[in-house]
């Protein structure tokens, strides 16, 4: 009985912290389909007839654009940090050299410094450079901005590689390229899929580079969910449609790849 009840207790525990983690996200998505004058009032109101007219107001606004925006520099930056994290990882962790140490040191240096220091500088080089209002701005920034956790997060998967493996393939007569595609890549993929899941929401997310370096033209949703804050107050239903439409494509994504995700955080944890 004792067990029983110790078992149940933290069950009880488990659902009560799980539901007030997500109970924020079930209030905007109960919000996003509210009337403006049903989200005002106190105290809330539960019961109410449901809505789509907040999420076609947030399409008449022109959602659309900065949606393709986010989506664009977003898949971009990822791209590219794999391209050249996984080859930096690789060399940090299966074939370091003289003055390893001091290159991770350097990487994990460049996340100490406030983006709020850089910004001036990193705005008149915008604008000498003509990528001021340009999605090619943020894809630098972003790829800059992820790529020194990726390396970190990337070299602790490759870690975790035989070497055995690798000495097997290396007698076979396999080339690096033979080596990271068929040999290393296979073992760390739930790695590199949780690292790029991070990357995707951390530029997803991103606002103080992109509400600073863009207009009209290369503005993210970020900055497109700003607009909702006006000197009349705040458009509660509306923007809470427009944040549950700027979620989905990353829920969705981070639902797919759920198995690879839990897989790769937990690599290394059990010897």
């Amino acid at each position: 009985m004792k067990g029983r009840f110790g078992a149940g207790a933290l069950t009880v525990a488990t659902w009560v912290i799980a539901i007030l983690f997500v109970f924020p996200l079930l209030w905007m998505i109960l919000t996003a389909f509210k009337q403006e004058a049903d989200a005002y009032t106190d105290p809330p109101r539960l019961f109410f007839s449901p809505t789509l007219d907040q999420f076609a107001g947030v399409l008449e606004r022109g959602f659309l654009p900065y949606l393709s925006n986010s989506a664009f520099v977003t898949v971009v930056s990822t791209l590219f940090v794999l391209l050249l994290g996984i080859p930096a990882a690789y060399a940090l962790s299966l074939a370091p050299v003289k003055g390893t140490s001091n290159a991770l040191g350097f990487f994990l240096s460049t996340k100490m410094l406030p983006i709020v220091a850089a910004i001036i500088p990193l705005y008149v080089i915008s604008q000498n450079t003509r990528l001021l209002d340009n999605v090619w701005a943020l894809i630098i920034l972003y790829t800059s901005m992820n790529l020194p956790l990726a390396i970190w997060m990337m070299r602790s998967f490759f870690l975790e590689v035989p070497h055995e493996m690798i000495e097997a393939g290396r007698i076979d007569g396999a080339t690096l390229p033979v080596l990271l595609r068929k040999i290393i890549m296979p073992v760390v993929a739930p790695g590199v899929a949780a690292t790029a899941l991070i990357c995707v929401i951390f530029s997803w997310t991103e606002f103080f580079y992109s509400v600073n370096l863009t207009a009209a033209r290369a503005g993210t949703v970020p900055v497109f969910l700003v607009g909702f804050i006006t000197s009349e107050g705040l458009y509660w239903a509306q923007l809470s449609a427009a944040a549950l439409l700027a979620s989905l494509p990353v829920m969705i994504v981070g639902w797919i790849a759920q198995n690879h995700l839990v897989r790769g955080l937990s690599m290394g944890a059990v010897k």
